[in-house]
């Protein structure tokens, strides 16, 4: 389904779930047209289905974020059915768990391929387009503990924190282009990542299986939803705002951070203690 021609145009990664769909289904709402890509193209289906009906419309396509071939098949098309773009949310990511020490090196190929190379390959897939109209925004999906770099999650830690500066040097460098870029960094909400990645990871033993349950309890408790972050994204889009803390606590702790980097390791050493004894 085509849509309004003059409509604005999204393109969105893993969207077929969680914060994806919740990101689809509110520009739907504003009457956007949207790429729903995911893996899988069933999950894309069933989302753009639900675009349709929130008064959105667009198609559903396979994208592959660990394959550049992938994002230029889904270029191609919105090049030739929409002759442009206006966002592109870089969204589609994995969840890892496990200390430096015990994580497979594997571990950390497979979360920087898809969390960190996702986002490159997204951004350079769709330039072309934005830079030929000078206008346009791109959205990179990091995530608060890219900030926080909480213990026993180094690999996804690392590949969210590289996620932040991808995005602020991509500020630097698209600016004179006229093309906007904000980087997401929410902390726990209610969502499947934990599923849908123990899905698609490489074969091998859970390095840290206590903080799998620790993060899930987390997410299940979590006072906010997908749709809460996506709505606070899609203001942040509107605003121009580059850096979105979609957590009112986070906003507190990056803060105490930025100003006093010892007070917070403190603080923060205090909190995941308990966290870590459970990991011995």
């Amino acid at each position: 389904m085509s849509g309004d021609a003059q409509a604005p145009r999204a393109f969105i990664t893993g969207a077929g779930s969680g914060l994806g769909k919740a990101l689809a289904l509110r520009y739907a709402s504003e009457g956007w047209r949207v790429a729903v890509t995911d893996l899988k193209l069933e999950a894309a289906e069933q989302t753009l289905a639900e675009v349709c009906a929130a008064g959105g419309s667009g198609f559903a396509a396979v994208c592959d974020v660990a394959s550049e071939d992938s994002f230029a098949e889904v270029v191609a098309r919105l090049h030739r059915e929409w002759q442009g773009l206006d966002l592109l949310v870089n969204n589609a990511g994995v969840a890892t768990a496990g200390t430096v020490a015990d994580a497979p090196l594997q571990q950390w190929q497979w979360v920087l391929n898809i969390n960190l190379l996702g986002c490159v390959r997204g951004t350079r897939a769709v330039l072309p387009l934005l830079t030929a109209q000078r206008s346009g925004h791109i959205v990179n999906i990091a995530s608060f503990a890219g900030i926080a770099n909480p213990p026993a999650m180094g690999s996804y830690n690392a590949a969210k924190a590289a996620v932040i500066s991808l995005s602020e040097t991509l500020r630097f460098e698209l600016d004179p282009h006229g093309i906007g870029v904000s980087v997401v960094c929410p902390s726990f909400f209610k969502t499947n990542l934990l599923a849908s990645s123990r899905e698609t990871a490489p074969s091998a033993d859970n390095p840290a299986p206590q903080m799998d349950k620790i993060v899930q309890r987390l997410m299940e408790k979590a006072p906010i939803t997908a749709a809460d972050v996506a709505d606070a994204i899609y203001q942040a889009v509107r605003d121009k705002r580059f850096l979105v803390l979609t957590h009112r606590d986070d906003r507190k702790r990056a803060l105490i951070k930025r100003l006093s980097p010892e007070l917070y390791f403190r603080m923060a050493l205090k909190a995941t203690a308990p966290f870590l004894r459970k990991q011995k």
